[in-house]
């Protein structure tokens, strides 16, 4: 969302300007029926007259009419004239060249020196009283320095402005109009309970100044106030009427303004009087008026406010207080003590204690001067209630009368009940229907309690953005306690000030714009900073030379870069020792290859020229050059110097030394040669070596053949090829070494195992080095050997014969214990099968079988235990000698 100062309807925005300008037409096209918008529409261009003009009227003329609409016209177009020098008075400055910039710093010196001059004829030239005013007016001659910090737009020479009496700053005239008209409405709408009826001031949107609305401005006057809407003139300072200020001098003198109608605050009076010194002991002596206060340098002597020392310092208007220290008396007299003299009256801290009039009681006021008061029992008494008068001696204490108090209470609303009594009455305790704060809610509770409901206040606060939020609020809204925070105009700050309702002030901040060796410098209200044109400066500029010159061409200082440079280049071209008679060209403006668009909706990405270092052009100086044979010699360009043919034959022997270059003439240098002899070479070949020489004709030996062989290596696998100058020059290791692959043998030797040498001639050796492992016939002992010495074996020891006689006698054992087991289950069928014999006698079958049965059982469960118990300790016994067996192996 906008802010408000760029809203239309409540804000000041940039648009304001124009906005304000055209609202006011003349007082004489006001008085018109035709309404100037139309008009003005007309003459900008911007639709027909028939679609702007309203339908005639009854009973007006043809002529009439035209003639109502061409003065309409005339009207529109001399505001656009108005507006278009308006707008270029501002920016006609930095579109000067710089033949012109000296002519306008002329005319603006002009026009300072002639709005000073009746001051300088006072001061005899002195000019160190004009600097702050001499600033103000240097700004309104400088582009961008003056702008209006209500709608941030620059104030231009044509523009109805107003002045600030307290800060001097220049505000457009419609902007100042809203501004304050907008300011008293919006205290009136806060403040006021009848709207609109109080006179409200509105304050300056820099400094501050309230003014009251009777000094609202509603007319365009020059800087003194003497000429209404003063006429633009060129040789005067802007919005100036040219006629002497006159205005009261500050501090007042008596004297006024000698400068020409100017901005800013008015010098220091220039005007020489005869004064005295400050203590006026001293002759009158002439001294300038704004400065007319001096001082003889003598004693002053006078004597001080404590009658006892004199002053001590030169000449001044008022003695300061005595800066000496005495023994001085307090008001009683009791006690002293040392003090300034500036400050001789001081209490101290003990009571009066003097006897008072009534001759009873005594003073107990702290240590004051004169008599003591009368005492406070003396005067007419009466009870605690008030109700009883009494003239008892100050020694007696009148008694309560036991009449009803009836002392208003502290609620302010019942009156106490009790006695007549000393001291204060109690707090109201009766209860009472009691309203809330806000008035919503009523409730039965004490007299001396508030009431205070819970409910929040949905009212807005004065700034018309929070709500209150307060409990039990009355009405009375407090002011909002939070910061606005708002971005101001400039879009740099934020606004500091509590939340508000309305346009929030401007922004107070300056910054400073530079120019391009920061000599210069140019305040502007923040935010312009951007917009604004850096100034100009009368220094050289001091930037580096953007070519490669040392030194750059001597010119003003500038923005933007530099002016391309004319010296001649003078670097030393390359290849040659010459150097470039051309102008400078190391930033040159050249048109970019830029891409095809593919309509006027894109915009393109590069510039159309670019600054670019175009090289040195070619060097043209004559060089005297021969022929590639040096058959003649000719002029060449130095750029293009160096041998050329002169289209006659070589004649050059060729290298095979039987024949001569039949070619046109060449270069030999650099690797080129004649043509080579193209005959074969006839010449015997090294021995062992089957190949011809594969060169042309030519002088001196054949060069080593290159050809390689190719043969299989030893172990018949791989192929090899070897260059057939190294076959035929080794000798018989080295023959053995180049058929070989150097890979490992892929032979078996008898033992099964791989061959560990190389590629090899011949048989594989039968000694067999692969490592084996072997182990002893227990398998206790594991040992190494090479595989040529596995016939060895490994034999047991010691320790293994004695894990072997234990590991037998382990076993005897658990024989021996299977067949005592044995023994005695056929000592128990022996036993039962005598019992069964023993006892005789016919059984029945039934019986038998049941004996039988129970014998079957009895021997069931005698397996059973024996196998429980006897099984497990066996087993115990096994592990027992197992461990033994092992640990001591």
């Amino acid at each position: 969302m906008e802010p408000a100062w760029r809203q239309q309807g409540r804000g000041r925005g940039r648009g304001q300007e124009g906005q304000g300008e055209r609202s006011r037409p003349p007082q004489k096209e006001r008085e018109r029926p035709g309404p100037p918008a139309g008009a003005w529409g007309a003459g900008r261009g911007g639709g027909t007259r028939t679609a702007a003009t309203p339908e005639p009227q009854r009973g007006v003329s043809a002529p009439s009419r035209f003639e109502e609409i061409r003065k309409s016209d005339q009207a529109a177009a001399q505001r656009l004239v108005e507006s278009c020098i308006s707008s270029s008075s501002s920016d006609d400055e930095d579109n000067d060249d710089d033949g012109d910039v000296d002519h306008k710093d002329t005319k603006t010196g002009k026009i300072l020196a002639s709005t000073f001059t009746t001051y300088t004829d006072q001061t005899g030239g002195d000019v160190t009283g004009l600097v702050r005013t001499g600033q103000y007016v240097s700004d309104l001659f400088q582009s961008g320095a003056l702008t209006c910090l209500i709608c941030i737009a620059s104030v231009k020479r044509t523009q109805a402005v107003w002045s600030c009496s307290s800060c001097f700053s220049l505000f457009h005239l419609p902007c100042i109009q809203k501004w304050a008209k907008d300011s008293a409405f919006l205290v009136s709408s806060v403040t006021d309970e009848d709207f609109g009826q109080k006179q409200h001031p509105w304050p300056c949107p820099k400094c501050r100044a309230e003014y009251p609305p009777s000094a609202t401005p509603n007319r365009y006057m020059c800087y003194c106030g003497k000429v209404q809407d003063p006429p633009a003139d060129p040789w005067l300072a802007p919005h100036s009427c040219g006629s002497i200020c006159q205005k009261e001098l500050k501090p007042t003198c008596g004297h006024t303004c000698l400068l020409l109608c100017h901005p800013g605050p008015c010098p220091p009076c220039p005007k020489m009087v005869s004064v005295s010194c400050m203590c006026g002991r001293a002759k009158p002596l002439p001294r300038r008026c704004s400065n007319k206060a001096w001082s003889c340098q003598q004693q002053c002597n006078k004597l001080l406010p404590c009658k006892q020392h004199t002053c001590t310092q030169p000449c001044h208007t008022e003695c300061s207080p005595c800066p000496r220290v005495s023994v001085q008396e307090c008001v009683c007299g009791r006690e002293k003590a040392e003090r300034p003299c500036a400050s001789p009256q001081w209490t101290c801290a003990q009571v009066c204690g003097s006897l008072l009039s009534c001759g009873n009681h005594t003073c107990e006021v702290l240590c004051h001067d004169g008599v003591c008061p009368p005492c406070p029992r003396s005067v007419s008494r009466s009870c605690p209630c008030g109700k009883n008068k009494s003239s008892l001696p100050c020694t007696e204490e009148v008694l309560p009368c036991g009449d009803t108090c009836d002392r208003r209470l502290s609620c302010g609303k019942h009156t106490c009940s009790m006695r007549c009594h000393r001291g204060s009455c109690e707090t109201c305790r009766q209860e009472v229907e009691k309203e809330c704060r806000c008035g919503k809610y009523r409730k039965l509770m004490a007299c001396h309690k508030e009431y205070l409901c819970d409910s929040k206040c949905p009212k807005t606060r004065s700034c018309q953005r929070h709500q209150c939020r307060r409990k039990c609020c009355p009405g009375n809204c407090p002011p909002c306690d939070q910061s606005c925070g708002r971005t101001l105009g400039c879009r740099n700050h934020k606004c500091p000030s509590g939340c508000h309702q309305g346009s929030c002030y401007p922004c107070p901040e300056s910054v400073e714009v530079r120019c391009a060796c920061g000599s210069t410098v140019l305040a502007v209200p923040c935010g312009r900073e951007r917009s604004t044109k850096p100034p100009r400066c009368k220094e050289v500029c001091r930037r580096p030379s953007s070519c490669h010159h040392p030194t750059s061409e001597t010119h003003r200082c500038h923005p933007g870069p530099c002016p391309p440079c004319r010296q001649p280049c003078l670097l030393p071209l390359p290849g040659c020792t010459h150097t470039c008679p051309q102008s400078c060209h190391d930033q040159v403006l050249v048109k970019s290859q830029q891409v095809q668009l593919a309509g006027p909706w894109e915009q393109p990405s590069e510039p159309a020229f670019v600054k670019k270092a175009l090289p040195c052009p070619p060097c043209q100086v004559p060089i005297p050059t021969a022929c590639f044979g040096e058959h003649e010699v000719s002029p060449v360009p130095c750029h293009r110097r160096g041998r050329f043919s002169c289209q006659r034959p070589c004649g050059r022997p060729l290298t095979c030394g039987n024949h001569s270059c039949g070619r046109e003439c060449h270069l030999v240098a650099d690797g080129r040669q004649c043509e080579v002899c193209e005959e074969g070479c006839s010449k015997p070949r090294p021995p062992g070596c089957p190949h011809t020489c594969p060169l042309p004709c030519h002088p001196g030996n054949c060069p080593t053949c290159s050809q390689m062989v190719r043969q299989r290596c030893h172990c018949k696998i791989s192929l090899l090829y070897v260059e057939c100058t190294k076959l035929t020059s080794a000798d018989q290791q080295t023959k053995v070494e180049l058929s070989s692959c150097n890979n490992q043998c892929p032979k078996e030797l008898s033992c099964g195992h791989r061959c560990k040498k190389t590629c090899h001639p011949g048989v594989c050796e039968d000694k067999c080095q692969q490592r084996v492992k072997l182990r002893c016939p227990c398998k206790r002992i594991k040992k190494e050997f090479p595989c040529s010495l596995s016939d060895q074996g490994v034999q047991c020891d010691d320790t293994c014969r004695d894990q072997q006689r234990k590991v037998s006698q382990l076993k005897e054992a658990e024989q021996r214990a299977a067949q005592e087991e044995e023994q005695k289950k056929l000592q128990e069928e022996l036993e039962a099968f005598e019992k069964r014999q023993q006892r005789g006698g016919r059984r029945s079958k039934k019986r038998g079988r049941r004996e039988e049965v129970d014998d079957g059982a009895r021997a069931g469960r005698w397996r059973r235990c024996v196998a429980f118990t006897l099984v497990p300790l066996v087993g115990a016994l096994l592990s027992v000698a197992a461990f033994y067996l092992l640990t001591t192996s």
